[in-house]
């Protein structure tokens, strides 16, 4: 059984640092939502990577519910950011890493 993570990758627009501890409580509060949903597999932000802010893994069940949550995220809604999303095909164990 084919098993797909999406990767959104958050990058910074030019208002980024205009960035409040207002939208980041917003934002936190959106990790959480989504985590207690069971929607997350991992996030957090990058360190010395330029023009990015970080990324969040989703569990979803189609690209278009990632591409939906992407889109709700309050540093992209609110215009501080923009964000790239891929399909990851998970190579594990259970399928032999793809082979």
């Amino acid at each position: 059984m084919e098993k797909w993570l999406y990767v959104m990758t958050i990058k910074k627009a030019k208002t980024y640092n205009k960035v409040t501890k207002a939208v980041i409580t917003r934002h936190v509060e959106n990790l959480r939502k989504l985590d207690a949903e069971g929607k997350i597999e991992l996030c957090g932000p990058f360190k010395g990577y330029p023009g990015v802010a970080g990324m969040v893994i989703f569990k979803t069940q189609s690209y278009e519910e990632a591409e939906a949550l992407c889109k709700q995220e309050p540093l992209v809604a609110e215009g501080y950011a923009s964000y790239i999303l891929a399909a990851l095909q998970v190579a594990d164990k259970d399928n032999n890493y793809l082979l």
